[in-house]
């Protein structure tokens, strides 16, 4: 973790990147080259999470920890080769990223739509709002024209995408590291109002943690015990984790956030204005949430003619 001590420098090199690049996305850039792209890549993700509805907080997902590693640009995808090990493996990642075979859907289609044309990093950013407005949550326009890594980075993956046990001032260091502030990093963990969670990432908050509804932790610990069962799977937020709306702040201020992470939001310190706010005024968590997104989507795009545009979103076009 060394590479966190020099985190303002990460931080203005990463701003640079991100204002010399963000300006040639556009929400139009796929109007003449690929016109129904986006309706295709909506039609697959609707489809995917009617099948499954654990798809959208997947879909999610991966686009948030694609843009924490070297922005956005789809490295999350890449399946190991010769030359790099992926960052599927990551530990943040690993046993907790899924929904590829949907990203495999969606550039299948596209593909046959119009070769070679729609990024894979755009396919994330695309599918993130689609499956967030589908479980009930706001819709924004998505700035597109990203372009695909060609490499991965494990080490940067175990290093700068929060862990569940991450407290509030790591938290924070991690995020301004990206350029987002405090409000992105409350809004953006508004996420978990969908999606779950495995017994292995809440064990240590449900016996070990004393800021926590002692009944809360109690229910937890007949389904994840002290040893076992590491796969079974609670929902982050407790009573709808398939729908996108506020609970998940509800349920910090009554010290019920599943995982550590989440209830070092709501912890005597400057994110608990907010984090109220947010509970009682789902419009203002809306709005924050999906302007902040667009801020995520904004890190270090490869555009131009750096990186390329994958065939495949696990492997790039050149050959390890």
């Amino acid at each position: 973790m060394a590479a966190l001590f020099n985190l303002p420098i990460i931080c203005t090199v990463f701003l640079l990147l991100t204002l010399s690049l963000q300006a040639q996305l556009s929400p139009d850039h796929y109007y003449y080259s690929c016109p129904k792209a986006l309706e295709i890549v909506q039609n697959v993700v609707v489809k995917a999470i009617n099948n499954e509805t654990r798809n959208g907080a997947s879909l999610l997902r991966l686009h948030f920890h694609d843009c924490f590693v070297n922005g956005c640009d789809a490295s999350v995808l890449l399946d190991d080769n010769g030359t790099f090990t992926g960052e599927k493996t990551a530990f943040p990642n690993n046993h907790s990223l899924r929904g590829f075979h949907v990203v495999d859907v969606i550039k299948a289609e596209l593909e046959k739509a119009c070769p070679n044309t729609v990024s894979c990093a755009d396919i994330l950013a695309i599918a993130a709002r689609d499956a967030v407005y589908h479980l009930g949550g706001p819709r924004w326009e998505v700035k597109l024209g990203r372009r695909d890594s060609t490499t991965a980075n494990r080490t940067a993956a175990n290093h700068y995408i929060p862990s569940p046990s991450s407290n509030i001032t790591h938290l924070t260091s991690l995020f301004a590291a990206l350029g987002l502030s405090f409000q992105d990093l409350v809004a953006l963990s508004g996420a978990h109002t969908i999606g779950y969670a495995r017994c292995a990432t809440f064990r240590s908050r449900i016996y070990g943690d004393v800021d926590i509804n002692p009944a809360f932790a109690e229910a937890l610990r007949t389904k994840c015990r002290r040893v076992g069962n590491d796969n079974v799977l609670q929902g982050l937020d407790l009573k709808t984790p398939s729908h996108f709306d506020n609970l998940y702040y509800k349920n910090l201020l009554v010290k019920k956030g599943l995982l550590h992470s989440d209830q070092e939001l709501y912890h005597s310190n400057k994110a608990d204005p907010i984090v109220r706010k947010f509970s009682r005024n789902v419009s203002k968590f809306y709005n924050s949430f999906y302007k902040a997104m667009i801020k995520m989507g904004d890190i270090s795009p490869l555009t131009g003619s750096n990186g390329e545009i994958r065939r495949h979103c696990r492997r790039s076009n050149k050959k390890p």
